[in-house]
């Protein structure tokens, strides 16, 4: 049975709070938003800001803890560190699945290739710091 660092697990999802907050605000969030079309919510509240926080950080845990079981099953069978193995299966998965998805759903939406871009890196640099966290405390 693969166990996992749940400790690495909730580090790497605040990890990705904290990427995002960087990319989506000082890094590209003016880009982003003209490219996305994201206009400031008048009506925004401090309740509503806070259920998308709570939201952001579950989907990121889910992420994490997909990640750590994904690695630890390579890692099983892998002569690699678990370093290396955690990192592999973070950059599989983000350029894989993440942005081969993105690449599809923008494309059938119409959405601008940069903004697919922009988002598709957004994972893969989440995806690899996560990785990097939870590689540097295996179990």
């Amino acid at each position: 049975m693969i166990e996992v660092n749940w400790i690495a697990i909730v580090l790497a999802a605040l990890s990705a709070m904290i990427v995002g907050s960087i990319w989506y605000g000082p890094a590209f969030g003016k880009p982003w938003a003209k490219l996305a079309n994201v206009k400031k919510d008048p009506n925004f509240t401090t309740r509503k800001a806070v259920i998308l926080y709570v939201g952001a950080f579950l989907s990121a845990f889910a992420t994490a803890t997909v990640l750590a079981y994904a690695a630890g099953y390579v890692h099983d069978v892998s002569s690699d560190t678990y370093l290396v193995d955690t990192l592999f299966v973070g950059v599989v998965l983000s350029v894989g699945l993440v942005a081969s998805r993105l690449y599809m759903q923008d494309s059938f939406e119409g959405r601008r290739k940069k903004l697919t871009a922009l988002n598709a890196s957004n994972a893969f640099v989440t995806y690899v710091v996560m990785a990097f966290i939870i590689g540097l405390l295996p179990v």
